[in-house]
This record gives structure tokens, sequence and C-alpha cells, in this order.
């Protein structure tokens, strides 16, 4: 039997104490097992994480911001130099493209976003900071002062990861240390990213254990873990069911926590835009379904298109580009499965499939492409069974009668993390009409794109209406925006300037940042 590999505690790779199971990772491509092995951890040794991490947080409150900055630096560097071996790791375990998504494209999103985020500590815009002379009040956006619970999705290794991923970056750019879940699909990856942090940590001399790292637990001990007082938020990317049972274990002691749940991400393709450019558009969308094997949260899930001659002509296109590709190894064969189940439940719910619809009978976790069709009229009259999300290359076609049925789908949608319009200028009343309800339903409003393809940018919005995410005034994508999720708005009233964060005296120290001060934004320069 092999031995489990070590977690990390308190700035120590250390054995798992009291495990009470251990997670043998698959090959999707293969369905055999990889051959390591990794604990899942028990309450005792969450308990200890949590309050390591407590204790870790008075000290990082008052570590210079430049150090955190070095820091998120320092582990982009180790990330980069160390790129091939993570990507070969990452696409054994998830059967992801080693090139160009793991060793390029989600790489160096990873690394971006880790830069990204020093940048803004380094300026300290997320600080917010704002000053009233006349009544003597000043408030910003502090650190919580515990532990963040960083739990990373299995569709994003690399980007999303517990201990390299956007939440990662944003709870360390607010100076809490982060306890970091791996998912039990790829721990050896998610291993290799932490011993980054952890390298990071001890390069730059930031306190032992700002970075502590686990593999799995038991549902209730992961419940047990986010209640704990030690844990101040949690950040948490996949399924609605699981992250539900987190939110109300969350909600039971007031614990702040931020889901990206599921999306069917609507396209919405208006009567002259199919009849103009039908045949690009239906490229476009096929291929945003292929990205990933589908299993991106920004997939198209729902198509709703007039019923014409040119309708008909797209249907055959975008069915023809998607039996033209063969199908990629997903996920795991847990995720095959379910992507199944979905499909099988709108047709149950009276959807027709015209391609696709079946699992591919061999030993990789692959399924055929696949696309459902029904009417406007089914849909409205069964619009919550249809929202069920495909997790994988899937969609659900609707054929309205006239244009007046866009409107009418859009305001049965439910929240989304974006919705798209294909239009042209003929189009004009119907966007008009479309956009006013689609608005409301979705945190990104696309015209004339594709859903896939998040950049990382301050003004995108990765977010949206329940149950695409459980708040829809924050962003996981996005710096300084995504850091607020993180943080506490303290207010300090006719507090003595010695006794002020650096921030907000009236002598600010600090190199050049932005403060609002009596009703405007601006830059104080200490040299002047």
């Amino acid at each position: 039997m092999r031995e489990a590999h070590p977690i990390l505690v308190g700035g120590a790779w250390i054995e798992d104490p009291h495990p009470t199971d251990t997670v043998k990772p698959i090959n999707p491509s293969t369905g055999h097992e990889i051959g390591d092995e990794y604990p899942v951890s028990g309450s005792e040794t969450l308990h200890r994480i949590a309050q390591h991490a407590a204790q870790v947080a008075e000290v990082l409150n008052a570590t210079a911001p430049d150090r955190i900055a070095l820091f998120l630096d320092t582990h982009a560097g180790f990330i980069d130099e160390r790129r091939s071996d993570i990507a070969s790791i990452a696409h054994t375990e998830t059967g992801l493209p080693r090139s160009p998504r793991l060793v390029e494209t989600e790489m160096n999103r990873t690394i971006d976003q880790l830069r990204q985020a020093a940048a803004c500590v380094r300026s300290r815009d997320w600080m917010r900071p704002r000053v009233d002379t006349q009544n003597n009040l000043r408030s910003m956006f502090e650190p919580l002062g515990a532990g963040v619970l960083v739990i990373g999705p299995n569709n994003f290794p690399l980007a999303y990861n517990g201990a390299a991923g956007g939440d990662f970056a944003a709870a360390i750019a607010a100076r809490n240390p982060v306890i970091a879940k791996s998912h039990p699909l790829h721990p050896g990856t998610s291993r290799m990213l932490a011993q980054c942090a952890h390298d990071a940590v001890v390069a730059t001399d930031l306190p032992k254990g700002t970075v502590q790292f686990f593999y799995h637990c038991s549902p209730d001990d992961g419940l047990a873990l986010i209640r704990n007082p030690n844990v101040s938020a949690v950040g948490f990317t996949g399924s609605r069911g699981a992250g539900l049972a987190m939110k109300k274990a969350a909600d039971e002691t007031g614990t702040p926590i931020y889901l990206e749940l599921s999306s069917i991400n609507p396209v919405f393709v208006l009567e002259h835009a199919v009849r103009d450019r039908g045949e690009a558009i239906a490229d476009q969308i096929a291929e945003s379904m292929l990205q990933a094997s589908g299993q991106q949260c920004t997939s198209p899930g729902l198509i709703a298109l007039r019923s014409s001659e040119y309708a008909d002509q797209f249907i055959d296109q975008l069915s023809s580009r998607l039996k033209q590709a063969s199908p990629q190894v997903m996920l795991s064969h847990d995720g095959r499965d379910g992507l199944d189940k979905a499909v099988q439940h709108n047709m149950n719910c009276g959807a027709e499939c015209l391609i696709g619809g079946r699992k591919i009978d061999d030993d990789a976790a692959r399924y055929e492409h696949t696309l459902l069709c029904t009417n406007a009229s089914h849909f409205l009259e069964h619009h919550q069974e249809l929202q069920e999300e495909m997790f994988g290359v899937a969609a659900l076609i609707i054929l309205c009668d006239d244009n007046d049925q866009f409107a009418l789908i859009a305001e049965k949608i439910n929240g989304n993390l974006t919705g798209t319009i294909h239009h042209s200028d003929c189009d004009a009343p119907v966007l008009k009409a479309l956009t006013r309800p689609l608005r409301l339903r979705v945190g990104r409003l696309i015209h004339n794109a594709v859903p896939t393809g998040v950049h990382v940018s301050p003004a995108t919005v990765h977010g949206g209406p329940f149950p695409a995410t459980g708040h829809p005034g924050f962003t996981a994508v996005g710096l300084p925006t995504s850091i607020h999720r993180f943080c506490a708005l303290r207010c300090y009233d006719r507090v003595s300037d010695d006794q002020l964060p650096p921030e907000l005296r009236d002598r600010n120290p600090t190199d050049e940042m932005l403060r609002y001060i009596d009703g405007k934004w601006t830059r104080d320069d200490a040299d002047e």
C-alpha cells in the first residue's frame, strides 16, 4: 500500500495524524487509478488548521502590503518555473489537453491573476479609504481577522485552484491566511501548487501558516469547518447541491460565503441575425460549446431563435459542427454520468433529442455531443424543469413562433452568469424588449460574441443572480472588486491620528494612493 501524501499545516508538510480515509484519483482517459493516495482529513485535523489560521491572521494583518505583493509575485514566479510539471500532472488527473489549454492558456491566466492581485496590493486601491474631515470619520476595507477557506472546482484545476486561483489571490491580497482545499479529482495538481505557495511563503518570510492545505474531508467534517469560528469566510465553486449545504452551514454562524454554482448561459439569436449571418454564429457557438468538452461555467446551454428556414439552416450547421468534432475526455466518469442524467431529465420533460444523448461505450469518460430541442410554448409551460444544467457539450434549442416570445423566455430564465444576444440593426425593437428582462437575470450581458473566455479585467463581472451565485453584488473575477469578498468594511469615528491605519491618517505616509477625501477622489503625494 502506497503511503498517503502529507498535508500542509502551520507552515510544515506533515503526515495527517487523524485521517479518516484516502482519495485515489482516477485517470479519466483510461478509467484506471493513477496510483497515488491522499488522506481524507478528519475533524481534529481541520480544527487544528483553523485554529492556526486565526493565530496567523493577527500577524498577517500587521504585515506590510508590499511584502504581501512580493509573496503573490513570487508564487506566480514559482508556478511559471514549474509550469511543465504542473501541466503534466493536471493533464493526467483531468484529461484536459496539456497544450494549449493547461501549459499556456490556463497557466498564463493563473499567473496573471496572482500578479494583478500583487499590483492591487501595492496600489492599495482595493482598500477604498474614505475620509470625512468635517466629522472626523474615516473608513476602509480591512482583513477579516481569521482564515479564509477556499474550495476550488474540478473544471479549472489551475485558475480556480484553492492554492493558486482567483479566490486564493483575492483572499491573500486582503491579508487573510488561506486554508486551501484540493478538489478530489486533481489532488496531485493541487499539491504542486500548494508547494509553490509554501515556497513563496518561506522565500518572502511571511508568517508560517499563511497558506495551509488539505486534500479532502467528509461532507459533515467540511460543514463543521465552515461553522468553525476561526474561519472568517468561504469561497466555493462547484455544484449547486454542495454549495447550498455549505451556505446553510455558513448562515448558522453568520460566516460570509461566496458561491459560484450553476449556469446555463442563455443565447438569443434574433431573426435578422440568423438570416444575415446564421452560419457564422452557429460556428461560433459550436466552438464555444466544444471548449474544455463543454465543462466551463460559461458554456452556452440554451439557444433561442425564431422558427424559420434560416433557423433550420442554423440548427443544421450547429449539428454538423458538433458531429464532426470527436468527443473529448471529460473530467471524470461521474461527470459524464451527471451529464447523462441531466440530458435524460430534459428529454423526460419533453425536449426532443436532435443529436447525441448517449454515453460513449469505452473506458474513457466521454459523451456524445448533444442538441435537444423544444418550442417556446412548451418551454414557457415547463420552464423550471427545462433549466437543468447539462455540464458538457450539450444545449437545449428553443424555437419561438414570434419575436415576442424572446422576452417571455428571458422573464422565465433563472439567474445566470451570462446572457448573450446576437442581433443585427433591423432587430433593434426586439433587442430592446429582450434586454430589459435579460439584464436582470445575468451578471454579464454579451452582444454578438460568445460567453466562454472570461477576461481577467477590473471591469469583468463573473457573478450573477441566484442560482448562478449566492450573492449578486460580487464577482469572482476582476480585481480589485473580487478582493472585497474577503474584507471587512471598518469605520473610525474621531480616532486619534496616531491610532489610525496609515492609509487613513491626515498625512498619508504610504506611497501615492487613491483616497476619497471630503467628497472627492484624490491621490496624496507623500514626497510633497
